[in-house]
């Protein structure tokens, strides 16, 4: 795949991510083509990629629209995520190096400061980046390569949880004793408390389905959204 064929499909993945293109909205070929200064041919390639990895719907004769997730599918989806995550952790704490030591507790600061900030839509790429070291922390490629695509999938619902009143501050607690538990490596903790912080249940599944209308009205746009100045909006070099 070339490095341009690669910034498209990542450009129109954030979009996803973020919100800026809704679970169900359609997507026109000639819109996106013009939206990133290219032809319509890499625009269809492109959703056919993001097809393949399920955020996508591609359907005969009626075009494609942004993947919806109904409640049972994403429980399900979640539980498969924790547990994959789950298993990314154990094998952290048991495989880390000292360098993969600095990067976790790097990415951990990281956090903090974004929480400290009050920034949710910081906390969820730094977030992003804590959970990303454990995963290469791992030492197991497949497993990491497996973690990831179902971490593309569910990146909107990631995001979205981090919207609820109080949820940083507790997702940024949990984190605390899991980066603990890796650098004292005990992975029975450490896969335990990611499964606890991974899966939704409860109230959390409660808030996070009490949300997705924003969602799906597009309310999770970055700063320079309504401009068309979000991320992902420039032209492909």
């Amino acid at each position: 795949m070339s490095s341009r064929s690669v910034i498209l499909r990542e450009k129109i993945e954030e979009l996803i991510a973020v919100g800026a293109l809704a679970p169900g909205q359609h997507l026109d070929e000639t819109e996106l083509a013009a939206r990133f200064g290219v032809s319509r041919t890499p625009i269809r390639e492109t959703l056919i990629q993001l097809s393949s990895m399920g955020l996508v719907v591609i359907r005969p004769r009626r075009g494609a629209v942004v993947a919806e997730l109904g409640p049972h599918q994403l429980v399900e989806m979640f539980e498969v995520m924790s547990e994959l995550e789950a298993t990314c952790s154990r094998l952290a704490a048991r495989r880390m190096t000292a360098a993969d030591h600095v990067r976790l507790l790097a990415a951990h600061l990281a956090c903090r400061e974004a929480r400290d900030a009050s920034d949710p839509d910081a906390y969820y790429y730094k977030n992003e980046a804590f959970h990303e070291a454990i995963y290469a922390g791992s030492h197991n490629q497949f497993l990491l390569e497996q973690t990831r695509n179902l971490y593309r999938r569910l990146r909107p619902y990631r995001r979205l949880q981090l919207r609820v009143r109080d949820r940083v501050a507790a997702s940024y607690e949990e984190h605390d004793g899991l980066v603990q538990a890796i650098l004292a490596g005990d992975g029975d903790k450490a896969e335990k408390l990611t499964r606890s912080h991974v899966m939704i249940q409860g109230q959390r599944f409660a808030d996070l389905m009490a949300s997705l209308p924003q969602l799906a009205a597009g309310e999770l746009l970055e700063p320079g959204a309504a401009d068309g100045t979000q991320r992902g909006a420039a032209p492909i070099p």
